[in-house]
């Protein structure tokens, strides 16, 4: 019972009134070898946190059921935790007070932060977007995001979705030709992301909340360093810049769907076709293997490739997937 704040002690003599309801404080002492001073302060404690009741008529002690004290318990720690995430989310203002400390000894940059390596990079980044209230508008030039890669950005992009920062995402067409690139794009676009696609490889940059944007030293060598620049006059000229680029951008959706028409691994062969057809139209496999001429053996081999093709679940979800992307 600790995680309830309640000590050893304290369970013991919870207990001891469980096993022996209407005894005495004073049997509960002898019974548990603790000491008269232990006793009364456990029984005070369960008392306050309405565990025990003693009878109005005499010292016989009695304890709560087991199912209400445990609830009680839970509600009230509960409670206690709640009030301790508000005390800690409204504690941003150390921040700035660590911030002049920490300025007292090295002055502000004048508009603009050098920063070195891609260690330095990537903590930086994390930092302003573990810190971002409003907005995140970024383009990113990368044609495939490695399984590190992805697992190290999801966490910190879902964290900000749900807090409702708004993002704005630009990514290269060349990127959702990478299945699993494409798949992280489209995670995040259900969960509240906004996302569209250019044509041409366009440099990284990257904005926070509209006063800090982020571009590399180097735009084709980015582990060369990256500029972080807070003058508003420069902040307002690389969020120009974004704009421009996204109202020429596609959205991902109708991006997503041109790219998959055009790619030659994904289109399907006349076999492949005629099957996806079968499974949309024909109940049994029987009978669509019987309509294509094979056997049924062979026919449910093509019905499992095109499941894995098009990542579906189950036939039906194969089906919607196929008219979605203009296969049938």
């Amino acid at each position: 019972m600790s995680v309830f704040g309640v000590s050893a002690a304290e369970e013991a003599v919870y207990r001891h009134f469980l096993r022996n309801p209407g005894s005495t404080v004073q049997e509960a002492q002898l019974l548990l070898h603790i000491t008269p001073r232990t006793a009364r302060d456990c029984v005070g404690r369960l008392r306050e946190l309405r565990l025990l009741h003693p009878e109005e008529s005499g010292q016989e002690v009695f304890p709560t059921d087991p199912e209400t004290a445990v609830a009680r318990l839970i509600d009230q720690r509960v409670h206690a935790l709640h009030q301790e995430f508000q005390r800690v989310t409204r504690a941003r203002h150390v921040i700035d007070g660590l911030r002049a400390e920490q300025l007292t000894r090295n002055p502000p940059p004048l508009g603009i932060e050098q920063l070195e390596g891609l260690a330095q990079i990537r903590n930086r980044i994390d930092d302003l977007a573990f810190f971002a209230r409003e907005e995140i508008l970024s383009v990113e030039p990368y044609t495939k995001l490695s399984a590190e890669n992805i697992a190290r950005s999801r966490p910190l992009d879902l964290r900000c979705l749900r807090r409702g920062v708004k993002i704005r995402n630009v990514v290269v067409r060349d990127a959702l030709r990478d299945r699993a690139t494409a798949a992280y794009l489209r995670e995040l676009v259900e969960h509240g992301a906004m996302i569209r696609v250019t044509e041409q490889s366009a440099e990284r940059l990257l904005v926070y909340d509209r006063k800090a944007a982020l571009v590399p030293l180097d735009p084709h060598d980015t582990s060369r360093g990256a500029l972080l620049a807070h003058r508003s006059g420069l902040v307002s000229n690389i969020i120009a810049l974004f704009e421009k680029i996204w109202d020429q951008a596609t959205d991902l959706g109708r991006a997503d769907h041109a790219v998959v028409r055009e790619d030659p691994e994904e289109c399907l062969s006349e076999t492949e076709r005629r099957v996806l057809v079968s499974m949309c139209s024909v109940g049994k496999d029987e009978a669509g293997a019987r309509e294509l001429g094979v056997s049924v053996r062979t026919y449910r081999r093509h019905v499992a490739d095109l499941l894995q093709k098009l990542d579906a679940a189950s036939r039906a979800h194969a089906a919607l997937l196929a008219r979605e992307r203009g296969w049938i």
